[in-house]
C-alpha cells in the first residue's frame, strides 16, 4: 500500500509535510513536556481525592447522593486549585455555563466588563448587545468592553477608565473567538487580575475558558481569577464527555451559579447523572494528552498554511494558550473548499459536504465542518467560519495528531489551485 502522501497532488506539499515535523520538533517538545506535568496535576486529583470504581456509575431521578457527581466536583476543584466545583451534564454548551454564571452574579444595576473586547457572537443576546428581552442588559446590568490597542495588546488604561464603583463582575475571554484578536495568556491574565484587583479587591473576576484548558501549564484560577467556566466537549472532556460543562472557583461564587442551573435552595445536591460519570472522568484523565495533540495539529495548521502563502493567526512558533488557529483565506469560495474538506477526511459523516447557512446565535451565515463522534465537539477536529470577510476559517481540535494531520494537508491540496 502506498503511503497517504502519495495521494497528494501538490509536490510542495508533500515536501512541507516531509521536512514540516524536524522543523516543529522544539515547539512539540515543548508542548510534550506541559502535557506531561499537566497528566501528573490530573494524575494526582485522581488520586487525592481516591477515585474508585463507585465513582464511574451514576444516578437516576433527582440524584441525591451521587457519588460519582460529588467526586467528579472534588477533582475538578483540586486541578483548578479552588474551593469548589460544578460539574454537570445539564450544562448544555459553553454558552450555556457563561451565560449561568453571568446570571447568577449579576444583579440589576451592577456593571459587566469585558476587558477582552466584545465576546463571542453566541452571547450577544445573553447580555443584550443584541437587544433580547431575557438578556442582562434587559434585566437592568449595565455592560460595556473594552477594545485591544491597534497593535493588538490589552488596553490597560481602558480598563482602568472603563471601572466605576457599580463594576461587580470583570471577565475576560481567553480564546479569540470568531476574531483576530489575540488569546489571553495566563501570565497576561495574571496582569489584567492585579490591575483590577488593585482598584478594587471586591470585583469578580471571570474567566471564559473555553479552548483553554491544559494548554498552559497553569490555569486562570492559579493566578487570581475567582471563578471560570468551560465546556466538557471541548478540552477537558477529552473526546468522550457526551455533553455537559464545569465551573470552578470560590465556593460562595459556585453555590450562587449551582442554584442558578437548578433552584434556590438544590443547588449542588441534585442533578442524576444517569450513565454519564464514566466517560467524565476518562475524558478528564486522557485530556492533557488529547489537547496536546490538538496544539500539535493547529501549530501545524499554521505552518502549512504560512508556507503556502495565507495569512494566519497566531503564527506557527508564537506561544500558545488555546487550540484555535484561525487561516485568513481573502477568498470565499477558498474558506468554503478548506471547510468542506475537512468534513470530507473526518471519521464521522464524511461523505456529507456542509455549506453556509444561517445558524441560531450567529449575525451571519456560518460554515461548520465536524465529522464528529460527539455532535459539536471542538475537541475533535472541526473547522468552521462566519461568511464574511476577510473570510477566516478557525480549525480547531483533534483526538489524535495523526488524523489532523491528514485531514489538514488534504484540506491544502484541495484548496491552493483555487483562483
Amino acid at each position: 500500500m502506498k503511503h497517504w502522501t502519495e495521494l497528494l497532488q501538490s509536490n510542495k506539499l508533500k515536501e512541507l509535510l516531509n521536512k514540516s515535523e524536524e522543523d516543529l520538533r522544539y515547539i512539540f517538545k515543548k508542548i510534550d513536556e506541559i502535557a506531561e506535568n499537566n497528566q501528573f496535576k490530573v494524575l494526582k486529583a485522581f488520586q487525592d481525592n481516591k477515585i474508585s470504581e463507585g465513582h464511574l456509575w451514576g444516578s437516576t431521578g433527582y440524584g441525591y447522593g451521587d457519588l460519582g457527581r460529588e467526586g467528579l466536583d472534588n477533582v475538578y476543584a483540586s486541578i483548578f486549585n479552588t474551593e469548589g466545583a460544578l460539574v454537570r451534564q445539564q450544562f448544555v454548551s459553553g454558552t450555556h455555563c457563561i451565560s449561568t454564571c453571568l446570571f447568577a452574579l449579576l444583579n440589576p444595576g451592577d456593571k459587566l466588563l469585558y476587558v477582552t473586547g466584545k465576546p463571542y457572537d453566541t452571547l450577544e443576546k445573553t447580555i443584550g448587545i443584541i437587544e433580547h428581552p431575557q438578556s442582562l442588559i434587559a434585566k437592568g446590568v449595565e455592560y460595556s468592553h473594552v477594545d485591544f490597542l491597534p497593535n493588538g495588546d490589552l488596553d490597560f488604561e481602558g480598563i482602568t477608565k472603563e471601572i466605576t464603583p457599580n463594576t461587580k463582575v470583570v471577565a475576560i475571554q481567553r480564546s479569540k473567538g470568531y476574531s483576530l484578536n489575540k488569546s489571553i495568556t495566563i501570565a497576561e491574565m495574571a496582569e489584567i487580575i492585579q490591575r483590577v484587583k488593585g482598584i478594587n479587591s471586591e470585583i469578580i473576576i471571570f474567566v471564559d475558558n473555553c479552548y483553554g484548558e491544559f494548554t498552559e501549564e497553569l490555569e486562570p484560577t492559579d493566578v487570581g481569577a475567582d471563578i471560570i467556566t468551560g465546556s466538557l466537549i471541548k478540552n477537558p472532556g477529552g473526546g468522550l464527555a457526551y455533553t455537559g460543562g464545569y465551573v470552578v472557583g470560590k465556593e460562595e461564587l459556585i453555590k450562587k451559579v449551582a442554584e442558578q442551573l437548578t433552584a434556590p435552595g438544590l443547588g449542588k445536591e441534585v442533578g442524576a447523572t444517569l450513565n454519564v460519570n464514566l466517560p467524565f472522568y476518562q475524558g478528564l484523565f486522557i485530556a492533557p494528552k488529547v489537547v496536546a495533540d490538538s496544539l500539535k495539529v493547529s501549530i501545524l495548521t499554521a505552518y502549512l498554511a504560512e508556507k503556502l502563502g495565507f495569512d494566519v493567526h497566531p503564527k506557527f512558533d508564537a506561544k500558545r494558550t488555546d487550540i484555535v488557529q484561525a487561516i485568513i483565506f481573502y477568498n470565499e469560495d477558498k474558506l468554503i473548499k478548506f471547510c468542506q474538506e475537512i468534513q470530507h477526511n473526518s471519521p464521522i459523516d464524511s461523505y456529507s459536504t456542509p455549506i453556509p447557512d444561517q445558524l441560531p446565535g450567529y449575525q451571519n451565515p456560518v460554515i461548520m465542518a465536524a465529522g464528529t463522534f460527539i455532535q459539536g465537539a471542538s475537541i475533535e477536529l472541526s473547522a468552521d467560519a462566519p461568511i464574511r470577510e476577510p473570510y477566516i476559517g478557525y480549525v480547531q481540535g483533534a483526538l489524535t495528531y495523526q488524523h489532523g494531520k491528514i485531514a489538514i494537508a488534504k484540506a491544502f491540496d484541495n484548496v491552493i489551485n483555487i483562483k
